[in-house]
């Protein structure tokens, strides 16, 4: 069930007011799950009993994405104005130098924890800010044409095309490798969030120029990617080794860009693995 808390965050103009909406679930060392740029916390689902049964896993909709508000005035989408919220939001939650798994854009802010020793584990599947210029062309061209799809798409006709086989292809088949297997009610849900994400275009705007150049020392790290992403292709992941030598770096076969509902086990498998 999700909750709502409220917390302080200091910034440069002195302290804000972020809010954030979560989900908690098991018991152990705590985990937290960040999702990629307009998704929202429900895309972990496959995966979050399987990691609960050893952790007390924290799944977050990032701040302007699924029903968390958008972060108050004078804090960037960037990872200088992310940051600090998620910590202020860890030290809120009585979270101590949680494991963190994230996603896309999840992943590169998951990296980021891990550089600034905020974290005690970082899983990154298939993380933003080791591409080319063209790589990351390409991916914005793809995210923009899904938001301008999620709005133009009347409801009525997301529910009709989630319920076949063809349509969830149309819908999610540039992220998911096996979009058939995630359900018609996740993928309404999904395009509403896509829809109306409120950070969507600054989190864009804030990556437009990233490159990940950070080592991300003396932090277990493990870069995963999917063999079939067709957002932020594969041999990213190799230019993600060179940055950060001592991650694992791992293939998902048969795995898209949002490998949780392509192979459920196989993700948990890798983020427990990173976690012990």
């Amino acid at each position: 069930m999700a909750e709502k808390i409220s917390f302080p965050v200091d910034t440069p103009s002195g302290p804000r007011t972020a809010t954030v909406v979560y989900e908690r679930l098991g018991g152990g060392e705590p985990m937290v799950l960040l999702h990629g740029i307009g998704h929202h916390l429900q895309v972990w689902d496959p995966v979050v009993g399987l990691l609960a049964a050893e952790h007390d896993v924290v799944a977050v909709d990032l701040p302007g994405f699924g029903l968390s508000p958008g972060l108050p005035g004078g804090i960037s989408y960037d990872l200088k104005g992310v940051i600090p919220v998620l910590g202020a939001l860890f030290d809120a939650l009585g979270l101590d130098r949680p494991h963190v798994v994230g996603n896309s854009l999840g992943g590169l802010i998951a990296l980021e924890l891990g550089h600034r020793r905020l974290v005690r584990s970082v899983t990154a599947l298939s993380p933003a800010g080791f591409w080319t210029e063209s790589e990351r062309r390409w991916a914005y061209a793809l995210l923009r044409g899904m938001r301008t799809g999620a709005q133009r798409l009347p409801e009525p006709t997301v529910a009709r095309l989630a319920r076949t086989t063809a349509g969830r292809a149309a819908l999610a088949g540039s992220i998911y490798a096996r979009p058939g297997r995630r359900s018609p009610d996740a993928l309404i849900a999904e395009t509403r969030a896509l829809r109306e994400a409120t950070g969507f275009e600054a989190t864009l705007a804030a990556g437009r120029s990233l490159l990940y150049t950070h080592d991300v020392p003396d932090v277990p790290v493990t870069v995963a990617w999917g063999t079939q992403d067709r957002l932020l292709l594969r041999r990213q992941g190799v230019r993600a080794k060179k940055v950060i030598p001592g991650a694992r770096l791992v293939r998902l076969p048969g795995c898209g860009h949002v490998p949780m509902n392509d192979d459920p086990a196989l993700v948990a498998r890798v983020a427990l693995d990173t976690s012990r």
